[in-house]
């Protein structure tokens, strides 16, 4: 395999890497360890940083450095920090009250927000550690920060769901745009609008993009094999973006319950729900989805809602129940293979380039 033996290597020869895959980041579900995993195999390995501190985003970044020499991204949010709402807040409690009383779990005293936009610390943090990839999600930060990061040398993609979005991010000046397909699992990367009704599909998606910017445009959503790979070159991608296919690799971290929901999901278990966090993110249904949502107009405003959340989710994971966890996961979960993250980006690559070569000829 050479790196001619794609379509095109315009997404390799900006990220410098030799497979045209990215591991999506993935918040609370993996840590340093997959993204090493991946980039050393020739792709790029992601580290989400929206859910921990600049410090910790840090060391995450010095481990992946010391398992491999080849670039790596670090993903963050750039939503902005809401207000806490009390009437908002007291619904929400009084919606979620019943359950509260049933498995004996506690309100907490505040509102928790596990979920910070980038800011100036880890701008900060971005700046000391230089790596290769940054990578934002929900927009981009403002242009002072953006500059920021520019000046550091990493190159810089955003998540688009609508061809607007797309010519936003490239006229501010990203590198690449990722093209975020409803099928996608976790939250959605809509942040020009809020209307749920209106995300598209990824194979309609990705060649609109295509023809609407100049940029590299990688394809996510729905896409955990070989055959979606080669799909997503067909349309005019330059590369992949691969998150659900990675929860079933050893280096993820997700739950037991979270691992068995995902070898038993079918295509029709995973759906987009707020009651998570108060955005719509796309995981597979549970109690909490299915009697609260799946899109609850009493969630409180992202990340508010996972505050009163938590709680009902510890209690019952505790108890062997995942009845109030998030169970992300896109729409491909069926297709995920319990296999090394590395074995698992080389045999997909491999499988892409196999179908190329047979509808080549």
């Amino acid at each position: 395999m050479t790196r001619a033996d794609w379509p095109t290597t315009r997404l390799l020869d900006l990220l410098e890497i030799d497979l045209p895959i990215i591991q999506a980041p993935m918040a609370g579900a993996q840590g340093p360890k997959l993204a090493a995993a991946v980039s050393a195999e020739g792709g790029l390995g992601s580290l989400p940083c929206a859910m921990i501190s600049p410090d910790d985003a840090l060391a995450h970044a010095r481990q992946v450095r010391g398992a491999t020499n080849r670039g790596f991204a670090m993903n963050f949010f750039c939503h902005r920090a809401p207000q806490v709402d009390g009437e908002m807040e007291a619904r929400w409690r009084d919606r979620l009250v019943g359950y509260y009383d049933e498995i004996g779990a506690e309100f907490p005293r505040e509102p928790g927000v596990a979920r910070a936009p980038f800011n100036e610390a880890f701008c900060d943090m971005v700046e000391a550690i230089g790596p290769a990839v940054v990578s934002f999600h929900f927009g981009l930060p403002d242009d002072a920060l953006f500059q920021r990061v520019r000046q550091t040398g990493a190159k810089i993609l955003s998540s688009a769901t609508t061809v607007r979005e797309a010519k936003f991010l490239a006229e501010k000046g990203v590198d690449a745009v990722i093209a975020q397909g409803v099928e996608a699992g976790g939250h959605r990367g809509m942040f020009l609008s809020d209307d749920i009704a209106g995300q598209v599909g990824t194979l309609v998606l990705v060649p609109q993009i295509v023809d609407a910017v100049d940029v590299p445009v990688i394809a996510a959503g729905g896409i955990a094999d070989g055959r979606g790979i080669a799909a997503a070159f067909m349309l005019g991608a330059s590369g992949v973006q691969i998150g659900t296919a990675y929860l079933a690799t050893p280096e993820a971290r997700i739950s037991d319950l979270h691992k068995d929901a995902l070898r038993a999901s079918r295509d029709e278990d995973s759906v987009l729900t707020n009651v998570f966090t108060g955005r719509p993110a796309r995981g597979l249904k549970n109690r909490l989805v299915e009697e609260v949502g799946p899109i609850s107009p009493d969630a409180p405003a992202f990340p508010l809602a996972a505050g009163s959340v938590a709680p009902l989710r510890a209690k019952a994971e505790k108890a062997g129940s995942a009845d109030f966890s998030p169970l992300w996961s896109g729409q491909a979960g069926p297709l995920a293979r319990a296999m090394p993250a590395g074995e698992l980006t080389a045999a997909l690559a491999d499988e892409a380039l196999a179908r190329l070569r047979a509808f080549a000829g």
